[in-house]
């Protein structure tokens, strides 16, 4: 599926991708600057999340909480930018969030194919111009 998503209406794309999209991992593909990081941030206010939130490059994972049901969750957002092979992901602790049952957004996915789950949600993001992006969800548990 394609989303065509004006920056100005970020927000409400995260909205209704929570309300379409199935699963629990999602892999983030797309070139520094396309706005990995800033759709993330959204789906992560659109989940209620309060904490404050930003690329994790140099910390490799972050952990924000949001409540639902009236129970406290995890979302582990992993950039792995600077991670150089899939051993030394293992040894950052990656699958631990990969297979931890929570949502787990994971930007340059790319370096750690072979770890994902079967059933990730590939997400890629292009820039259009300034103020658009495009969105191609590729699972077909996505029903836009």
């Amino acid at each position: 599926m394609e989303l065509i998503v004006p920056l100005d209406q970020i927000h409400e794309a995260a909205r209704i991708f929570w309300q379409k999209a199935g699963g629990k991992v999602f892999a983030f593909y797309g070139e520094m600057g396309a706005g990995k990081t800033t759709f993330i941030t959204a789906l992560c206010l659109a989940k209620g999340v309060r904490s404050a939130m930003g690329s994790p490059t140099f910390s490799l994972i972050n952990e924000y909480v949001f409540v639902e049901g009236g129970e406290s969750h995890a979302i582990f957002h992993l950039d792995l930018y600077r991670i150089k092979d899939e051993a030394e992901a293992v040894n950052a602790g990656i699958e631990d969030c990969l297979y931890s049952g929570n949502i787990c957004f994971v930007e340059w996915p790319e370096k750690i194919s072979g770890l994902l789950p079967e059933d990730t949600v590939h997400v890629s993001i292009a820039v259009i111009n300034e103020t658009s992006r495009l969105l191609k969800i590729a699972d077909s548990a996505v029903k836009f």
